[in-house]
């Protein structure tokens, strides 16, 4: 269970939103957090490998890298 305090601007979108469209204010905060969590997991992962090839705990590899090691190279 989740509680949540919206500014008055943003709860009156999402009702004008839920009412026009027979959804639940639930249904769209849901949706909304769920698309946005993907996003932020994103970024995390990226940032924690940035922190990893600056400090030398891991490295990058070129698209010819790959491809040679996966047998793609033409």
């Amino acid at each position: 269970m989740l509680a949540i305090r919206l500014p008055a601007e943003v709860e009156a979108r999402l009702e004008a939103l839920a009412q026009a469209t027979g959804r639940t204010k639930t249904f769209y905060a849901r949706e909304a957090i769920l698309e946005h969590l993907d996003d932020l997991e994103d970024l995390y992962l990226a940032e924690q490998r940035l922190i990893d090839v600056r400090a030398g705990r891991s490295r990058t590899y070129t698209l010819d890298e790959v491809e040679r090691d996966l047998g793609l190279a033409d």
